[in-house]
């Protein structure tokens, strides 16, 4: 395997890792996005993920990379200068963005919905249990923190290769889970609300809003039943992340 080496850190292919590190706009219009550390490189590899560069510090092994993959060695001081962790774990990666299409119908039994998440730690939080539990598909509406940033990806832990997952308007939503015989129910307080233990959640899809504001008022109206999380009196909310493990848990148990 033929490893280049690259020694200034004005480099265009390192110039374009930056750029994927800091721009959204930028990653769909190459429809590549960048991942960070020697673990999520080994997760990349086992699930096959279309990678297309790699890049390690002096003194990192190179792991066995698929036919067509780039590979680059630079020092440890080039990696700080690329890497968007503060502490550089002495590998980076590209690989093609995925845009899946929204299925016809549904055919399994546990959804999330995230409506308006814009924290990218928790969205990958949030995908990485989703993968734990068997979520059938995570579904990211109304703004929510792009699946392919960074500290999304890092915080995926891997699931980002194995985790369904699907940006789509709220209507476009509602849609296929009428389609598919999937109930729609939101974290949120209404008339109709019921304690989280004791709605039926054998096929249905759990709506998780912004810790600021909740779920939007047109996802809400959407929604066929309402759930709470059972908590003291003295807290009013939970972590956007924190409140859907629970859900998942109680559709996955």
């Amino acid at each position: 395997m033929a490893v280049e080496t690259i020694t200034s850190r004005h480099n265009a292919l390192l110039t374009h890792l930056r750029r994927l590190a800091s721009s959204r706009a930028y990653r769909g219009e190459c429809g590549e996005y960048l991942g960070d550390g020697v673990k999520l490189l080994d997760e990349a590899i086992k699930w096959r993920a279309p990678l297309k560069t790699v890049v390690v510090s002096e003194g990192v092994e190179l792991p066995a990379l698929p036919d067509g993959v780039r590979a680059v060695r630079v020092s440890g001081e080039l990696m700080r200068s690329v890497s968007p962790a503060e502490t550089p774990q002495g590998a980076l990666f590209t690989a093609a963005l995925e845009r899946p299409a929204l299925p016809e119908k549904l055919d399994g039994g546990r959804y999330l919905v995230l409506d308006g998440v814009q924290d990218p730690g928790n969205v990958g939080t949030i995908l990485r249990t989703a993968d734990a539990f068997d979520c059938g598909a995570v579904f990211l509406v109304n703004a929510c923190a792009d699946l392919y940033n960074p500290k999304t990806v890092r915080a995926t832990m891997g699931a980002i290769f194995r985790q369904r997952a699907y940006v789509c308007a709220p209507d476009e939503l509602t849609a296929l889970l009428r389609a598919s015989g999937v109930a729609l129910y939101g974290a949120a307080l209404r008339g109709d609300t019921t304690d989280l233990r004791e709605a039926d959640l054998s096929r249905a899809a759990v709506a998780i809003g912004s810790e600021g504001r909740g779920l939007s008022g047109e996802l809400l109206a959407l929604c066929d039943g309402t759930i709470r999380i059972p908590m003291s009196g003295r807290c009013e909310s939970l972590n956007a992340a924190t409140a859907a493990s629970i859900a998942l848990w109680e559709m996955y148990r």
